[in-house]
């Protein structure tokens, strides 16, 4: 944003510092996916910066890790595990926390604090409790060490992302667009596909993606849960790092670097077509 034409020297001394302050802040943040990156182009089966690396000599970078990464079947197994997981836990957690946050908008609807408090418990617990409490609870059921137990396990850390999402957007929806659909002769559940979900999907889409993060991103949970069959790519990273270093481990960590880029520019895109639609400009 542009300082002001009518600024005193000190709000401009002030824009300055607060600019120079947020980039270092920045700088702190992506400093060290800023030494990640590079690293996994080394040549050699190091994670330092050899000579040649710092001298800038073409034979110091190889992809050799990257092609390690993708022709490895540990790795390659991961991966399907990791999205087989994610895909599954993200449409549940997207469903049921729709349809909660559908019930909180309710006027209607008792006790809306307490239900709110407990379906965003998961982001409040320390994880380590709550992945031993679903470790217990999911051996009892016989779910532990399968795919289902892990897809549900993480489904619950998915639901308070899309409640929360949803929610929010409900927050400024209309609702006399709903009694306008049911006056026109449209049951509850066409106005609810045909008005409401195309007003609340930006909401909707942002909580599926924070979902998708938390599934792809989960190692607590899955170490407690989670059986030699259900090795997802961050149990296989942590993994890597205990029993055997080796750079792959930078070319997956730089390769999940872009992939959460990617997906947060999508959220902005969301975002900016939410404030569209609500009519308001979005920020520059």
């Amino acid at each position: 944003m542009a300082i002001p034409s009518c600024a005193t020297r000190g709000e401009r001394l002030w824009a300055w510092c607060f600019r120079g302050i947020c980039a270092l802040i920045f700088l702190f943040l992506v400093g060290p996916l800023l030494v990640i990156i590079p690293l996994s182009f080394n040549a050699e089966p190091y994670f330092t910066f050899t000579p040649g690396m710092l001298n800038l000599q073409p034979d110091a970078f190889s992809l050799r890790w990257y092609h390690e990464f993708f022709t490895s079947e540990a790795w390659l197994s991961a991966i399907k595990n990791s999205l087989i997981i994610g895909v599954c836990s993200t449409v549940l957690a997207t469903v049921l926390g729709t349809f909660a946050a559908l019930g909180l908008s309710s006027r209607h609807m008792p006790f809306k604090g307490v239900f709110m408090a407990v379906l965003i418990s998961p982001m409040i617990v320390p994880l380590i409790i709550s992945a031993a409490a679903m470790f217990f609870f999911f051996s009892k059921m016989q779910l532990s060490q399968t795919f289902a137990g892990v897809i549900l396990a993480h489904t619950v850390l998915g639901i308070p992302f899309v409640v929360i999402t949803v929610t929010a957007t409900l927050s400024g929806f209309d609702n006399t667009l709903t009694r306008a659909a049911n006056s026109l002769g449209a049951s509850p559940t066409r106005a609810f596909f045909k008005v409401v979900l195309p007003l609340v999907a930006p909401g909707v889409i942002s909580g599926a993606l924070f979902a998708f993060i938390t599934s792809f991103d989960e190692v607590v949970v899955v170490l407690f849960i989670a059986g030699p069959e259900q090795r997802t790519i961050p149990i296989q990273m942590w993994s890597g790092i205990r029993e055997q270093i080796s750079p792959t481990i930078l070319a997956v960590a730089t390769l999940l670097v872009a992939v959460s880029v990617l997906l947060l520019a999508t959220l902005e895109l969301i975002r900016r077509r939410n404030e569209r639609l609500r009519g308001m400009t979005p920020a520059e």
